[in-house]
């Protein structure tokens, strides 16, 4: 076995174990971008946690084939295709996609694969305003938070109003 033969099938492989894992994958064309363009683009990525690769689309679709849920992505790989994707949340990976996309003319996004739907540029845009990780732990948290502090609350009510009671009742025999 050749060794090029012997890097493309552990690229596949890197590949399909990758996206088993990711939140969601943008594609987008970058034909026209110029390289400095490009390696600010990936070096953004990167610095948020994200991943930013120009991949062959054979070799992505081969990864991808066997996998019923991520196979319908492969409609979107025509042309030279940036893959962006991020294991930790499905809207923080899109909207920076998205702002790269109004940033610079030439980077235009493809479209996206996010829980077994293949998205559109309208459904990318959908996705980027979906409540990323922090919001969605903080909102966890205040539920979580409602039921004690409502508790708290409705102890100390008892108390309180009694004390109101007893002041009003004071007032009335004018003391």
């Amino acid at each position: 076995m050749s060794a090029e033969r012997e890097q493309k099938e552990r690229v596949v492989a890197e590949i399909g174990e990758t996206f088993t894992n990711v939140a969601s994958v943008i594609l987008a064309d970058f034909r026209g971008v110029d390289v400095e363009t490009v390696t600010a683009i990936r070096r953004d990525f990167r610095q948020a946690g994200m991943q930013y690769r120009v991949l062959k689309n054979t070799l992505v679709k081969i990864a991808v084939k066997d996998n019923p849920k991520l196979a319908p992505m492969a409609t979107l790989l025509k042309g030279p295709t940036a893959l962006m994707w991020s294991e930790e949340s499905p809207s923080a990976v899109a909207k920076l996609a998205l702002k790269h996309a109004r940033a610079v003319e030439k980077f235009t996004i493809k479209g996206g694969f996010f829980d077994g739907e293949v998205l559109d540029v309208a459904g990318v845009d959908r996705l980027s305003k979906m409540p990323g990780k922090p919001e969605l732990q903080a909102s966890l948290l205040m539920t979580f938070m409602a039921a004690p502090t409502d508790l708290v609350r409705l102890l100390a009510a008892g108390p309180t109003n009694f004390l109101y009671v007893l002041a009003a009742r004071e007032r009335a025999l004018g003391g």
